[in-house]
This record gives structure tokens, sequence and C-alpha cells, in this order.
């Protein structure tokens, strides 16, 4: 254990700290494996069928339906394909526009481009980072189809108005939750609200296959099409269950299925999930209660949790007062061989985003908040020692300069 840092000159643990950085390098995320994925990847292998759809797959998407009350989910290679599932479901054609939130991931927008779809970007709130809701009305026209509301931080959007707004101009909701699986808005799980929702199992995320994802139907009027589409456009899945004596072509499609060894690394995460939760949520609490002082005194911004919502646990961010301030604490921990990154580029000012009329000044937070968010190390193996070597690097850091942002 560390020294107790408040009792210790800081020049003397500064030296302290100096002398382990180049032997305990801290990264942004490591793999952090709960012990029983290679016995369950190993009776995947024995079990011969390692192909999508095996026995550890319909595992996994059980104990998704049954953990978060949805009909139908299904496993699909990354949350990528899920979007892009949810996509080829609602049958979305050129000309069609959706609504998403400009701070995202760049397959949130790509998942709909591909079907020839027009994103609409909106702005973000200044205290969540999801998508403003009080901007959907100017936002919806003629040809919207879907809004996309993104849990970012696996912090829910403000779903009541959102479905409302939807309902009333009758187009879909997907919810991208690739940060939020086990979240809750106002009591109910995050992925429950939507027509549809994905998730991801990347690397990065608190469950991990390395690469992975699912989509969530609440809608069970899509769930036979969905099992097309995601089998290259065919019925196997009924020829499977016995519902049809062959099966064949009846469908556009695309190979969406993990390998059922995948599945069973999945499994093994999502079965310890309430012992990897438990680790996400005081390493997220530890940052907060340590860093909440001296963000208070520099002007940097911690993430906001509403009073109504359940987080995931999913990442810990600082806002910082400038770009300048962003990238010299990016610099300062890198020099302690301590790896923080930045997140989101504005999707609107991208090279693509150009091509769709994105312009500067279209989404005035996203601007402010892409050049000042720093996400700190995050991982479910992270050790009280080294989370305190990040806590002090932090607390060391000294402001150049105060400036706002939006």
């Amino acid at each position: 254990m560390l020294p107790n840092l408040q009792d210790m000159d800081n020049r003397i643990v500064y030296r302290f700290l100096w002398r382990l950085t180049f032997l305990n390098f801290i990264p942004f995320n490591r793999l952090c494996p709960v012990g029983t994925e290679l016995q369950y990847v190993q009776r995947a292998i024995d079990q011969i069928h390692t192909a999508g759809d095996g026995p550890f797959t319909k595992k996994c998407q059980t104990l998704l339906e049954q953990e978060l009350g949805v009909p139908k989910a299904l496993l699909t290679t990354s949350c990528t394909h899920a979007l892009e599932l949810g996509a080829l479901l609602l049958d979305l054609k050129p000309g069609d526009e959706v609504i998403l939130p400009s701070f995202t991931f760049v397959s949130t927008a790509n998942a709909f481009v591909l079907r020839g779809v027009r994103p609409v970007f909106v702005d973000v709130r200044s205290d969540t980072l999801n998508l403003d809701e009080s901007l959907l009305e100017r936002a919806i026209g003629p040809k919207t189809r879907a809004i996309v509301a993104v849990h970012y931080a696996g912090v829910g959007c403000e779903m009541d108005f959102i479905l409302d707004v939807a309902k009333r101009h009758r187009v879909a909701v997907i919810e991208d939750n690739a940060h939020g699986l086990l979240g809750r808005y106002r009591g109910k799980p995050l992925g429950s609200f939507g027509t549809f929702a994905t998730l991801s199992f990347h690397e990065t995320k608190n469950f991990t296959c390395g690469e992975g994802g699912a989509l969530l139907i609440n809608d069970s009027t899509y769930t036979d099409r969905a099992e097309i589409i995601r089998e290259k456009g065919t019925d196997r899945s009924r020829f499977f269950r016995g519902q049809v004596d062959k099966y064949t072509w009846v469908d556009v499609g695309s190979s969406y299925l993990p390998s059922d060894m995948l599945a069973a690394f999945l499994y093994a995460q999502l079965k310890a999930r309430a012992h990897i939760q438990a680790m996400r949520r005081t390493i997220w609490e530890s940052y907060y209660r340590e860093l909440q002082p001296w963000a208070l005194r520099n002007g940097v911004g911690l993430p906001t949790v509403p009073s109504d919502r359940d987080q995931s646990f999913h990442m810990f961010y600082l806002l910082l007062p400038s770009l300048e301030s962003r990238q010299a604490l990016i610099a300062h921990l890198r020099s302690l061989n301590i790896l923080a990154v930045f997140h989101y580029l504005p999707l609107h000012l991208s090279k693509m985003g150009r091509t769709f009329g994105g312009k500067p000044g279209d989404c005035p937070v996203t601007e402010s908040v892409s050049d000042r968010l720093l996400r700190l190390p995050f991982y479910s193996a992270l050790d009280e020692e080294a989370q305190q070597r990040v806590i002090f690097a932090v607390q060391d850091f000294q402001m150049a300069a105060r400036s706002t942002g939006a």
C-alpha cells in the first residue's frame, strides 16, 4: 500500500512515485478476466459447436433477456453490427433521416449512413453529455425515421421525454447502450426502452470478449426478421427449431453471429457481473471522492449522475477548463507513466460530417466538451495502489491558466 498522501510532504511522495513510474506503467484499459473464461472456452471446444448460435451464445442471450427484462437478445459480432442490424430492420432507405448526437462514436452514424440515410446531428446536454432532448422537436422533419439515444458513460438519457417526442412524431427510438449495460433510468434497465437497443462487449467495456455486441429487441414483431437478417438472410434459425424442413435465402442479410467460443468467454464475464460491477463502483467512487476538492479548486468538471439514474460505472472523466489544460494534464500523466486519453471528436465537424452540412457552431456544447474531456485509467482490476498513483498525479498537476467552456 502507498503511504497516506495527506500525511506526507508532497515532494517526498512525488519522488517516491517517480521511482515507481518506470517499473509500473498504468494503462488506460486492461483485460480483466474473472478466472473461468478459459474453462468455458474449453467447454465450447469440447462441445464441437464453435460457430455462431451455439450453447454459450444461447446462455448469454437468455441471461441478458432475464436480467434486462427484454423480449429478445441476439449476440452480434460488435455493437456496430447490432446498429447495422437495427437499421436493416427499420427498412431505412436513401433520403431518410436519423437524429443522433454529434458526441458519439462513429459507428452510431455509420450504421445508418451505410443505408443511404442522412444523419441529423444534435448537441448534447452540458451536464450528462447525453443527447439534448430539448433540441429534438426542431430537428425532426418529414423524413425523420428514428432517434438514437446514446447513454454516454452509462448514464441514461431523458428517456421519458425522448419516447414522448418519438411517439408523437411516429419515429422509432434506438438506444445505443454501448456504455450502459446494467445502468437504469428511473428504476428500469437501460436497453429496455427503445424499439431496439445495442450493447458492446469490446475490450474497453465492463464485460468483454474482446470484440462483440448484442441487439436487444423490445418490439417482438421484429424478432423473426432479426434472426433471418443476422443469419445471412436465411431462415436457418427456424430450421434448427424444426419450424421448416429446410432453410433457404428469404431476405437481405449478413453474417452477424459471433463464434460460440467468444460467447463462452463472455458468459464467464456476465456470470460474474455483480462482482465486476462492485469493483468498478469502488473505483469510480474513489476517483470522485478523492478528486472532488481538487476539481472544485481548479474549475474542473466531474461526471454528473442525476438522482433518478443508476449508472453502469463504465468510465471516469474530467472536464478541464480548456483544451490547453487538458493536453497538459495528459502530458503530465504520461510523464509519470500513466495513460489518460481524450474521447470523441465532434462527428458534425469530421470530414464525413461536413458532407452532411456540419459546420462549426452547430453543436457548441459538443465542440467545447470534446476539447476539454479527459478519461482516467479505468478497468475492473485497477488496484488501490495504482489508482492512488493516478489520483495523486492529478492532484499534483498545476493548472497553468483558467478558462471556461460551454
